[in-house]
């Protein structure tokens, strides 16, 4: 579990960005604070890998404790409500990873410790197997996503359930299962498909609807591109 300190001196921002995101389930603990002093003071007595900052604070701002801490081996991210080319500036001087606009959306933090994760993952030499089990269980709630819902899945659908941001579970479930999530959603549906061809009270545009193609039409070139055949042939050679 990787440390996270994320500080903003509107406390009702830094609760909600420390306690409504599910940080477990993508490997981070986390310690708010809404001072950047008291913040300072508990990364001097603790190991932190990661500091989620805003930028305008009383007291200490997010430059000054960005600077104050560069001695550390610590990620940072920038947390705004303004576009600000001197704050972008100072992101790039101190390598800062991300500078995200307040509001801010799920999916920006997904996406932007989603690649954190897979940084920190690459620095301390984290062995596959020690992730197993993480990724596995991801991978088996998407597969179980897909097959109970393959008329109308979607990644971004199935990133939202996992927490993950479409990009990153996209390479996670490559990775695992040696196939894409669009290839996995294919095959699902094409078994489908073969299933109910095998029953003849199904017509063609049942099954097409049924599996989550509008147009028939769209349904015979995908089914045929997948199994080198027709519907109507691969009905009519069950049936011979």
């Amino acid at each position: 579990m990787y440390r996270l300190v994320i500080v903003d001196d509107e406390e009702k921002i830094v609760e909600g960005i420390a306690n409504l995101f599910p940080w477990e389930q993508i490997g981070f603990s986390v310690m708010f604070f809404n001072r950047a002093g008291k913040a300072l003071e508990y990364m001097e007595s603790h190991p932190v890998d990661v500091l989620m900052s805003d930028i305008e604070m009383p007291g200490i701002d997010g430059i000054e404790l960005c600077r104050r801490i560069q001695d550390k081996d610590i990620k940072v991210i920038f947390i705004s409500s303004y576009q600000n080319y001197e704050y972008f500036r100072y992101a790039i001087q101190f390598r800062v990873e991300d500078y995200l606009l307040k509001p801010i959306k799920s999916g920006d933090i997904l996406t932007c410790f989603g690649k954190i994760r897979e940084d920190l993952d690459r620095k301390y030499q984290v062995k596959e197997e020690n992730n197993s089990s993480y990724y596995e269980q991801i991978v088996d709630k998407v597969k179980k996503y897909i097959e109970e819902n393959y008329k109308e899945a979607s990644l971004e659908e199935a990133a939202v359930l996992v927490n993950l941001s479409p990009n990153y579970l996209s390479k996670i479930f490559k990775d695992k299962c040696g196939t894409g999530f669009s290839e996995y959603l294919t095959k699902t549906r094409m078994e489908k498909a073969c299933e109910l061809l095998n029953d003849i009270q199904y017509k063609g545009y049942d099954i097409a609807y049924y599996i989550g193609y509008d147009n028939p039409k769209n349904f015979s070139r995908a089914f045929k591109a997948y199994f080198g055949m027709s519907p109507k042939e691969y009905r009519n050679g069950k049936n011979l």
